[in-house]
């Protein structure tokens, strides 16, 4: 494909299949390439562990540290985060944490003890795992959701241990991070993010202890890192990078179409996004609308890669 040109494929094309074929193939090729970096990324981090990871948090994260030591965020540092926010951001947090909280307190499971009719002792008891780790992004963009998501039904499942990670470099610009991390309680707070963040909390280093479990969104490596760290860790779900699959008639909004398309795809350069339509106009008008938002958006470059490489538009006859 062209880096500028909006890959449309008709499904009345002869050559249909070879088209839609190589939309995968696109995606598979990036994929295997990924996985070849992350084994590699994880295998360095179990050999050298700090040494490493200081390298790849230099290389990837863009944060320059003499000891991983110095990448641990204090607890004062982001209680100090929330202290600086304003009145209606705290709120936000707060009433997003409360609610967060109650539910899954509603999810927590009650253990059993009773003895059966041959006077054996039976039951099952639930216990909280001793630690888990949060993956927040923070490389591209910021997300306190993701935080108070990930690390809340941890806390209300009495975790001991609760590890956040993220890829900040700014922390003034991410406050709002470390401010949700305060009242997610974690504790503690690592600036390191991608796969070699994923390998850390997994296989422990000198300065880090691994964790019995790793959850919460991150990029095609994030997600690859986890899918490989299963087994030594647990997971929650390999989650990454975004897709959409948008299937439309005459009747839709095309700038609709477009900003649902437009908001997977700003996530990552490896997020993809598609359209099936079976209205050419549609088609038309959403190629065109999509174009121009790209203009337009903040996240414009990253959005504009995942687009052009691996968007499409596919145009058929009829939705069946």
């Amino acid at each position: 494909m062209s880096k500028f040109e909006t890959r449309l494929i008709k499904y009345s094309d002869k050559n249909f299949r070879k088209k839609f074929d190589n939309l995968i193939s696109d995606e598979k090729n990036s994929n295997d390439e990924v996985s070849f970096t992350v084994s590699k990324i994880i295998q360095k981090i179990r050999k050298n562990g700090d040494d490493d990871l200081n390298y790849y948090v230099s290389k990837f994260d863009k944060i320059n540290v003499n000891k991983i030591k110095e990448l641990l965020i204090s607890k004062n540092t982001l209680k100090n985060a929330y202290d600086g926010l304003g009145k209606d951001q705290k709120k936000a947090l707060n009433i997003a944490a409360e609610r967060i909280k109650k539910f899954h307190k509603y999810q927590i499971p009650k253990s059993l003890n009773y003895t059966d009719n041959i006077k054996v002792k039976l039951g099952l008891t639930y216990t909280p795992i001793d630690s888990a780790g949060f993956y927040v992004p923070g490389g591209k963009a910021i997300y306190p959701s993701s935080v108070l998501m990930n690390a809340i039904p941890a806390l209300v499942a009495g975790v001991k241990r609760r590890v956040l990670v993220s890829p900040i470099s700014d922390l003034k610009k991410a406050s709002i991070v470390l401010a949700a991390a305060h009242v997610a309680n974690v504790t503690e707070f690592i600036c390191m993010g991608g796969a070699h963040a994923v390998a850390a909390l997994a296989y422990g280093t000198k300065t880090i202890l691994p964790v019995d479990k790793i959850v919460g969104p991150g990029n095609a490596y994030v997600a690859e890192a986890k899918r490989q760290v299963f087994g030594k860790v647990g997971i929650d779900s390999i989650a990454g990078p975004s897709e959409v699959l948008i299937v439309c008639d005459e009747t839709a909004n095309p700038n609709h179409v477009a900003i649902d398309l437009l908001s997977q795809a700003e996530h990552d350069e490896l997020a993809q996004a598609i359209l099936i339509t079976t209205s050419k106009d549609i088609a038309r008008k959403v190629k065109l609308a999509v174009e121009t938002f790209l203009t337009e958006i903040p996240r414009s470059k990253i959005a504009s890669t995942s687009w052009y490489n691996f968007g499409a538009i596919i145009l058929v006859e009829n939705l069946n």
